[in-house]
């Protein structure tokens, strides 16, 4: 057997995985658009819920959706961009930097619900927030805080170890050429992990069952200690507990929630697209 029909082989076994995944993927949305698209419209949207969450809208859940995800985000991305400039420009490599980096990586595997209970234990009860947006948005964005720093040391990372020298012998102080050298040319990589960030803060239902989240509230929260419905445990409410509600509220909910998490992710691409384009090398 020849070179090139090995490789014939192995790009077709490549393409038959990439089908097996994207294809269920495509089926799944089918489905969800055909099923809830009926439901949408604006006062499905705007409006408020009623009647124990059997009619009306779901605008309250969508807009605390928004609150929380912002509210992690404005902690997860400052904390972990420093924690991740800290790693890679000032740490000595030791073994117990090796042994920070490793517990990174691991806590980016840790189920969501634990840290939902670890949610629960620090920021409503031990601090006392109770159960409230501040509560919800520490919890997702400490969720979302391993996989901001570890996108983010990979971006430092691929930055040239030309360009530190350059600047530092130019005369800039060490932070002055992370500022104007390394920063911004890691931005897309930081900007990459940040939308992974989005993606899963926007979707877990278990850190804000115990944080935040509120079963039927037909209000709008007015403080960040206040507690706010959001679009996953509504989605969950409406399927398991509450019964009569018509499938296709129920498919409508969760084409909302797609559709709010494509929307965040396609502005964080645009932005990461418009700082890749300023790259010269």
């Amino acid at each position: 057997m020849n070179v090139q029909v090995k490789q014939k082989i192995a790009f077709s076994i490549l393409f038959f995985c990439t089908l097996l995944v994207i294809i269920p993927v495509l089926v799944i949305l089918v489905i969800i658009f055909a099923k809830g698209i009926s439901a949408i419209d604006i006062s499905f949207l705007t409006e408020m819920p009623t009647n124990g969450m059997t009619a009306g809208g779901i605008f309250p859940a969508i807009l605390g959706t928004l609150y929380l995800v912002l509210g992690a985000i404005l902690f997860a991305v400052p904390l972990g961009v420093l924690s991740a400039i800290y790693l890679v420009e000032y740490s000595r490599e030791n073994i117990l930097s090796r042994i920070v980096k490793l517990a990174i990586v691991n806590l980016a595997g840790v189920p969501s619900v634990v840290y939902g209970l670890f949610g629960l234990g620090i920021f409503v009860l031990f601090l006392g927030f109770g159960a409230s947006i501040l509560s919800g948005s520490l919890t997702l964005g400490i969720m979302i805080l391993p996989v901001i720093i570890t996108a983010s040391r990979e971006a430092l990372e691929s930055v040239p170890k030309s360009f530190r020298i350059v600047s530092l012998s130019l005369g800039a102080s060490k932070w002055q050429t992370i500022r104007h050298s390394v920063l911004p040319h890691a931005l897309p990589g930081i900007l990459t992990g940040t939308i992974l960030g989005l993606g899963r803060a926007a979707g877990e239902t278990a850190p804000i069952l115990f944080t935040v989240a509120a079963f039927y509230l037909p209000k709008l929260p007015t403080s960040l200690f206040d507690q706010t419905m959001a679009l996953p445990y509504h989605l969950y409410v409406i399927s398991t507990q509450v019964p009569g509600i018509p499938e296709n509220v129920r498919y409508g909910t969760a084409l909302v929630l797609l559709l709010l998490v494509l929307l965040l992710n396609l502005a964080a691409i645009i932005l990461r697209y418009q700082f890749r384009k300023r790259k010269k090398w």
